[in-house]
């Protein structure tokens, strides 16, 4: 086959016509590619030149080499912007991901912060059909009775509080690393011990009073955290290697 243009290193256009059939799906997520060798005939080359391929592409994060096993494509991953007030799952299809809400539950209860007669919205959030992230989120009185009714699996909930006057201004968030625990691995399909982030952020409206209070629980190996520095300051993102 014919892959490489004028001055164009063959490892790269190796690497880009492996990475063209990882996004089309010709190679699925967590699913092995041919053998080294295999690989290395089918285009013509050296096992040199192809690991030097195989090389880029994990670097681009799309494959994962197993010692003693061979070449796996990289699982997709949930990129969540560090600095959006956009609800997750917004955020997320905004990138093209495909995302699924599942409500776990919608109720008034007791808030540790915001007392009596809140809301408690538990949702799990699915990531090509891989339950990814575990989210309970409050919303306090008198905001909390006039969401009672809202469809959250189709809903964010920040537009449902748009719908009924209360605008958001900021919100202020920390993110931990943790393992897994009894309460979210139920949800998640994943042992408890699991490497986890957990994200608490508070969100609060125009006039200064919180109206969210919300901690999601997202799998490690569905996530990872880039920074872009510039002299004029610092971008970080919640990204992954799925384009």
């Amino acid at each position: 086959m014919t892959l490489v243009r004028d001055g164009e290193p063959r490892y790269r256009a190796i690497a880009a016509d492996l990475a063209a059939k990882i996004h089309a799906g010709d190679y699925p997520a967590g699913s092995a590619l041919p053998a080294q060798r295999e690989l290395s005939g089918a285009y013509g080359v050296t096992l040199m030149t192809l690991r030097q391929a195989l090389r880029q592409l994990s670097d681009e994060g799309l494959i994962v080499q197993q010692a003693g096993r061979g070449t796996f494509v990289s699982p997709p991953h949930l990129a969540y912007r560090l600095g959006s007030l956009r609800s997750l799952a917004d955020d997320l299809r905004e990138q093209g991901h495909a995302v699924r809400t599942v409500v776990v539950s919608a109720g008034l209860a007791a808030s540790p912060r915001f007392g009596a007669g809140s809301l408690r919205l538990e949702r799990v959030r699915e990531f090509a059909g891989r339950p990814s992230v575990h989210q309970t989120s409050w919303v306090p009185a008198p905001h909390a009775e006039r969401l009672l009714g809202v469809d959250f699996a189709a809903v964010a909930l920040y537009a449902a509080l748009a719908d009924i006057g209360v605008a958001v201004a900021r919100a202020a968030e920390t993110i931990r690393p943790a393992l897994l625990e009894a309460s979210s691995k139920v949800h998640l399909h994943e042992p408890a011990g699991t490497p986890v982030f957990v994200s608490e952020r508070t969100t609060f409206a125009l006039d200064g009073a919180a109206v969210v209070d919300d901690r999601a629980v997202i799998l490690g190996d569905a996530m990872e955290i880039r920074a872009e520095r510039a002299a004029t300051g610092l971008s970080m993102t919640w990204s992954g290697t799925q384009t």
